[in-house]
């Protein structure tokens, strides 16, 4: 196992029973880093998480690369990655999207069988560089790629706990039935979150699981 492969498997390892530990955002046609820089920047500036890997698809976009050092369920990890989306991309189309965690994940770096051009990891100052060319013309030296890679950090279970937490969607506001008046103590606003089945299915979790621990 040489250098890189040693890098890849020490952030990005194959799933395991236990769940993942590698995930993936991509934004894609066009591959915009203005809006996906806002994605690196935020999650360590707001949520205090190591800086997640930059790479190019080798097609037409640009992806961050996240890594946890222990594993989550793939549905805890993609639910992370649709929370950084709802933070930080509002207002991007879901079809330029992709939120990949585990088996799903792309080998890289990897070339386009049609183009012959290079999927790979780039650095932070390089990455606005390829916003309109998103991949390499050559392939990528091995010692390179794991020098970029030797520099990221995994994210400890206690910081991805804490981002989970900061990403929760704020409460969304339930109306008073008619008759009834709104000024609800709190456990009986969060029996009417509890209830509310057009509110959203996590904010009625986090409502039920309030209500289940003691006063």
């Amino acid at each position: 196992m040489n250098r890189l492969h040693s890098e890849l498997h020490r952030l990005y390892p194959p799933p395991a029973p236990d769940g993942v530990r590698g995930l993936l955002l991509e934004l894609a046609r066009p591959a915009d880093w203005t809006a996906l820089g806002a994605v690196w920047r935020g999650v360590q500036a707001e949520l205090q998480l190591p800086a997640p890997g930059i790479a190019v698809s080798g097609t037409d976009g640009l992806q961050l690369w996240f890594s946890l050092q222990q594993p989550v369920t793939p549905a805890r990890a993609t639910d992370f990655l649709a929370r950084l989306q709802a933070r930080y991309l509002p207002g991007i189309a879901a079809s330029r999207l992709r939120l990949l965690a585990g088996a799903a994940l792309p080998a890289l770096p990897a070339q386009d069988t049609a183009t012959g051009n290079w999927s790979a990891f780039v650095a932070p100052d390089l990455a606005p560089v390829f916003a309109d060319t998103p991949w390499l013309d050559i392939q990528p030296g091995a010692d390179g790629q794991a020098d970029l890679l030797a520099r990221l950090a995994c994210i400890k279970p206690s910081a991805f706990d804490a981002a989970m937490q900061a990403l929760q969607p704020a409460p969304t506001p339930v109306a008073a039935a008619p008759g009834e008046t709104a000024d609800l103590d709190p456990r009986g606003f969060l029996q009417r979150v509890l209830n509310d089945e057009s509110a959203p299915l996590a904010l009625r979790i986090e409502a039920a699981k309030a209500l289940l621990s003691p006063p």
